[in-house]
């Protein structure tokens, strides 16, 4: 059980982690800037098993693989829209960070409602109602499993 921490659509990759900060060292000093310009507080509210619940075209713009390992560093179990932006979905599933598609969610969610995800089954539990996502092809599924692409590839 998570809480929902909900965005609007064509949330980009600077508005995730913004540009100046990827001149930090490490994603775990870059992680307490997440969303700042959205959501100040995100950084500091959110807790390992939590959601990102989005519209339309989330993590569009630049390629930087930083904004999912933020997502990842700060314990989100996933990122769930009714659609990705590519390059931004490859990524996530690259550094073993679910990213699922959901097309009812976002539209049946608040900020800080209670959730589940049941990633093996494609389903979400949400204010005492199911809805449908993606499921995940047992290749994809065996990625995120093992941490990411390379982790997996050197197993």
């Amino acid at each position: 059980m998570g809480k929902v921490f909900r965005f609007q659509k064509d949330v980009d990759t600077d508005q995730i982690i913004a540009s100046q900060y990827l001149l930090f060292p490490t994603i775990d000093e870059m992680k307490v800037h997440t969303f700042e310009s959205l959501n100040s507080d995100f950084a500091s509210q959110v807790k390992p098993g939590d959601f990102v619940v989005a519209d339309e075209n989330f993590g569009c713009g630049s390629s930087r693989e930083q904004a999912p390992s933020v997502l990842k560093a700060l314990g989100v179990k996933a990122v769930i829209a009714k659609s990705f932006a590519r390059i931004f979905y490859r990524n996530s599933i690259n550094i073993g960070m679910p990213v699922i598609v959901s097309k009812e969610l976002y539209d049946a969610v608040e900020d800080g409602d209670d959730m589940e995800l049941d990633l093996q089954a494609g389903i979400i539990t949400a204010n005492g109602k199911e809805y449908s996502c993606t499921k995940l092809p047992s290749k994809m599924q065996e990625i995120l499993d093992q941490g990411g692409l390379i982790a997996s590839l050197n197993n």
